[in-house]
């Protein structure tokens, strides 16, 4: 598996909320769902968001914007409506104080629906276990992609099918959803450029992208660095110092950093012992696993569990029902 089918796996909703959402101006929305990724597509019209940072980015038909959570954020129909009369709306799709049901907010108006007003679809991600982690580290805080027509035409079409309630329609939102961030983050790691990270840099370069393919294809073999560049067809000394300069590190650093990535997803989601995981990442033993482990994440593997286990996060156990309050209020 390439390196970005790898990243893009773990994509995964579970207990997602999809919404389609007519706005008439001026009209204000604060996403404080803590959910790990929002993606917003506009249908017509548009609006800016307003970043916890101070960023703002506008966004307009066709559009679709992806926003790294966990912190609140506003999408607004232009930034100085914040500080005006307006119809100001919440997304909380995940919070414990939220007072209705996800199925409220599929397919809701808010608004007047004119040819004038901004119509959205809004798609709250809630990812099952934790490899999606990998990925958000990946991603800037807010990236947009310009969509087909056609594309926006279909998400509205089946994010009006989901909000009918019937029989699968969760299954149905959170398969959109997972379609969706995949479609888009496919297409903005191929534009991203400059901005995207040195591994995807790496698969377009013609000396990296076949040894980066092999390891990607068995991670847990005894990759070397020669038996990498003996991949590539060019000399050890040549794949090490051209590998350095565009991965910002050596290749057998860049290996175990991805063996540790895949090691931290196996703790947290699985029940595998020490010693299954050491080999399925590579390692003979546990022994040599935990060293490596240690030394790069600052915690054993038996102690990373424990705090993975421990800590509160963002995600929810599968049985906790969704809520939103999508209920507009005036200032």
């Amino acid at each position: 598996m390439d390196p970005l089918s790898s990243l893009l796996s773990g994509i995964r909703a579970e207990g997602s909320v999809v919404c389609h959402a007519v706005l008439a101006a001026p009209w204000t929305i604060r996403f404080a769902d803590a959910a790990p990724l929002v993606m917003i597509s506009v249908l017509r019209g548009g609006g800016t968001l307003l970043l916890p940072d101070g960023t703002e980015r506008t966004i307009g038909a066709g559009d679709t914007a992806i926003v790294r959570g966990p912190e609140p954020f506003h999408l607004v129909d232009h930034p100085t409506t914040v500080r005006g009369p307006r119809a100001a709306y919440e997304i909380a799709c995940f919070t414990e104080s939220a007072d209705c049901t996800a199925q409220e907010l599929a397919g809701i108006h808010w608004g007047a629906d004119s040819q004038e007003a901004t119509a959205l679809i809004v798609g709250a991600y809630r990812a099952s276990g934790h490899r999606h982690e990998r990925l958000l580290r990946a991603l800037p805080p807010v990236l947009v992609v310009e969509e087909d027509a056609e594309v926006c035409a279909w998400l509205e079409t089946a994010a009006a099918d989901a909000a009918q309630h019937s029989a699968g329609s969760q299954a149905l939102m959170d398969r959109l959803l997972d379609w969706a961030l995949v479609c888009t983050l496919r297409s903005w790691f191929g534009k991203a450029g400059a901005d995207a990270p040195s591994w995807y840099r790496g698969l377009a370069d013609p000396v990296l992208a076949p040894a980066l393919q092999s390891f990607h294809d068995r991670p847990a073999a005894r990759w070397t660095v020669a038996s990498l560049a003996a991949r590539s067809g060019v000399s050890r000394a040549l794949f090490a110092k051209r590998f350095t300069l565009l991965m910002g590190r050596p290749p057998l650093a860049y290996l175990t950093e991805c063996r540790m990535d895949e090691a931290e997803v196996l703790l947290s989601d699985t029940d595998l012992g020490i010693a299954e995981i050491a080999r399925s990442v590579g390692y003979a033993d546990a022994f040599g696993f935990s060293a490596a482990f240690k030394r790069l994440k600052g915690l054993s593997p038996s102690g990373y569990r424990a705090t993975t286990a421990a800590r509160p996060g963002s995600l929810l156990p599968a049985d906790r029902p969704l809520s939103v309050n999508p209920r507009p209020h005036l200032p």
